[in-house]
């Protein structure tokens, strides 16, 4: 498969937004440099009477109709142009220089498929602790968020897309970028990490969510889906956990590990319905 040379790589940013009827809100994205500078694909989620449109050359915009996360980064794959695309979210600030990051970092890592780089929350620190490696494994994707996601347009669209049943939106509203990094390591294409930041976002906390009914569902399923009957010991391990830290009353333990036994449960019922493969 040819590589991008640096002649011929451009990027292009995937974004995914909802119900927006201007390019008003990219102006807080790109405080630190011009939009107009770089590639732009909006995915709009909204309905019939909410239109987004661009006058901008460099802004292009799919109004979709669809929901959840997924679809919205599945209809951006479709009709990406560019060599090298980067996942985007309308919450993040990307910093000056996150453009010739991107794009020397492929130049470093001639055979890289996806790249995935660093990000600070809004006080200017880290957003977590990033191990020190060069290469992702099925471990080390486990904490990548997707916006710092980039990756050859070539070598990702031709075998790996997002998974309908998970991510915000979806029957499992987590594990988006977890799934989608897993099908690309199965199909084969080399993940990179490169310990620079692109952008800040704000700061957040999955621990703060971890007693949900929403986190606990989905989990039990992702777990399911990679672990097959290890997924009841692992979600009993995140409730417990949950539980000893103060997120969870006692009183709610068993039925929360009801919820995880439902999502385990439709998830397989997806698998004999022949709607997934694990």
């Amino acid at each position: 498969m040819p590589n991008a040379t640096k002649k011929n790589q451009h990027l292009e940013i995937l974004l995914s937004t909802m119900h927006k009827t201007s390019l008003s809100f990219l102006n807080d994205m790109f405080t630190h440099s011009d939009f107009s500078e770089v590639n732009i694909l909006i995915v709009n989620q909204t309905t019939k009477d909410i239109l987004l449109a661009s006058d901008n050359e460099r802004v292009r915009v799919v109004n979709s109709f669809e929901i959840g996360l997924s679809q919205s980064r599945n209809v951006a794959l479709a009709n990406a142009t560019e060599a090298i695309c980067l996942i985007a979210d309308d919450d993040v600030t990307y910093v000056k220089d996150y453009k010739q990051i991107i794009l020397s970092a492929f130049e470093k890592y001639s055979d890289a498929d996806v790249i995935t780089f660093q990000m600070n929350d809004i006080d200017g620190h880290l957003f977590r602790d990033y191990q020190d490696i060069t290469r992702h494994n099925e471990q080390t994707i486990y904490t990548v968020n997707s916006v710092v996601i980039a990756f050859r347009l070539e070598s990702v669209k031709q075998k790996v897309s997002f998974n309908p049943y998970f991510g915000l939106g979806t029957k499992f509203q987590v594990g988006n970028e977890y799934v989608f990094l897993r099908n690309a390591l199965k199909a084969g294409l080399s993940i990179y990490f490169e310990p620079k930041v692109i952008l800040s976002h704000p700061k957040f906390s999955s621990g703060q969510d971890a007693a949900s009914d929403r986190i606990i569902y989905g989990r039990s399923a992702l777990y399911y889906k990679y672990f097959g009957l290890r997924a009841y010991f692992r979600i009993g391990k995140h409730i417990f956990r949950t539980l000893l830290s103060g997120k969870l009353p006692l009183s709610q333990v068993i039925p929360k590990y009801n919820t995880a036994l439902k999502g385990i449960n439709d998830y397989k019922q997806l698998l004999k319905d022949g709607l997934e493969t694990r």
